[in-house]
């Protein structure tokens, strides 16, 4: 006897046939549903996309030779919107119509008349490869999120020698320490977030002062000349935060 393919108790693979021969539908079905899976049936082109997009099996075995859209399309248009497993079956054998499905995005190829046993093994290893790569990618994003947490929680902006860190309102000039007031800080904060981009005297004003100080450009130049008392080596040639005459200030990248 058969040893039987067990799959896990709270979730059976789906896989859906696409083919208009109702004796393989037959075969298959029998064969996959005594393997533990779950089986839903295309018998034309048309049906098989329908089905594949609503009903998202976790592999697909394709006929090429199909009603309606032959094989090759709908391996095309299901891989155009969905990364679903794709196993052409077909009668064919001819080698240009196996590199064909393969360019078209299938996975593996098996021809008519197959073993049943075959069958089931290239099915259980292209659900084994899904699933390895459905793993990688859920890492890969777990890692991602860890990274933006990682910088969510350290909240530091670095552009060149110039380091700020939001959470304890320190600045840095290279390893030297500088002491800003918040105001300070707030500008400096708000430069240093759009590195090389030049920001108006009006914009500042607006969003660090808020509309309390709208007009008065001199406090922004005020308090820019503070600033680069406290980050510049030479106030009258400033490497880190530089006018734009007439418009406003950027900082260096």
């Amino acid at each position: 006897m058969e040893e039987e393919f067990i799959e896990d108790n709270d979730y059976k693979k789906t896989i859906l046939i696409v083919d208009d021969e109702k004796m393989i539908i037959n075969l298959l079905t029998h064969n996959l549903t005594k393997e533990g899976y779950n089986v839903i049936e295309a018998k034309d082109g048309v049906e098989a996309i329908e089905k594949a997009t609503s009903q998202k099996p976790d592999l697909i075995l394709l006929d090429i030779m199909l009603p309606k859209i032959d094989g090759l399309t709908v391996c095309k248009r299901i891989k155009n919107i969905m990364n679903v497993p794709i196993l052409m079956v077909t009668a064919k054998d001819e080698e240009l119509d196996k590199i064909v499905g393969l360019e078209l995005g299938a996975d593996d190829y098996i021809t008519k008349p197959f073993s049943v046993r075959e069958l089931l093994a290239r099915i259980k290893a292209n659900l084994r490869k899904a699933d390895i790569i459905i793993d990688t990618e859920k890492e890969e994003e777990l890692e991602e999120e860890e990274e933006t947490q990682e910088l969510k929680r350290t909240n530091i902006i670095k552009v060149g020698v110039l380091t700020l860190d939001l959470d304890r309102f320190e600045v840095m000039v290279g390893d030297r320490s500088v002491d800003l007031t918040l105001r300070e800080f707030e500008v400096l904060k708000f430069l240093a977030s759009e590195p090389g981009q030049v920001i108006t005297r009006e914009t500042l004003l607006e969003r660090v002062w808020g509309y309390e100080y709208y007009g008065d450009i001199r406090t922004v130049d005020v308090t820019v000349r503070r600033i680069r008392e406290k980050i510049e080596k030479d106030t009258s040639n400033p490497k880190i935060l530089i006018t734009k005459r007439g418009v406003g200030y950027y900082i260096a990248i």
